[in-house]
């Protein structure tokens, strides 16, 4: 990272931020043309590794790409603002985010796929409960993870 006075180095505060966000951007490429898409989220963190889980629907470029190609990357961001100055160029923007890189793999099974959407379901609702899902729809969405290989935190703050 060029600015190390921006960088978050501790993971505590890295984990907040991604408990705190609410839309990923996932990073994908084919045929060297990358492609961005926002999606709700879950995570886990569990023995200093970092899972991002996604749903979708099961047909679309999305998932041709993933299926083409597994190798990705994401950004998320929240605390966004407008810090206003006296002059154009003495105007600021507040930030926290976090950006990393992975491999997604898809979740094949029944449970797979309930685990997956539970972990969405906890980080979009705040519900820390096991919610239950018909199998009759588990079988029509795709549930995937990324194994997130490395993931970086910076921040600005203006005073």
């Amino acid at each position: 990272m060029r600015r190390k006075d921006k960088e978050i180095i501790g993971i505590g505060e890295k984990l907040e931020i991604i408990a705190k966000c609410k839309i990923c951007r996932l990073g994908l490429c084919e045929n060297n043309c990358p492609y961005i898409v926002p999606l709700n989220y879950g995570f886990s963190y569990d023995d200093e590794k970092l899972t991002l889980y996604f749903h979708s629907a099961k047909d679309g470029k999305k998932i041709d790409m993933i299926k083409n190609n597994s190798n990705a990357c994401f950004e998320i961001d929240c605390d966004t603002k407008l810090v206003e100055g006296e002059k154009p160029c003495d105007y600021g923007y507040e930030f926290k985010s976090i950006i990393g890189f992975g491999k997604i793999v898809f979740l094949d099974t029944i449970d797979e796929k309930t685990d997956g959407l539970n972990y969405l379901m906890k980080r979009q609702t705040g519900k820390d409960i096991k919610f239950d899902f018909e199998e009759s729809k588990l079988k029509n969405v795709v549930v995937f993870k990324m194994l997130v290989d490395e993931f970086t935190g910076k921040q600005k703050v203006i005073e």
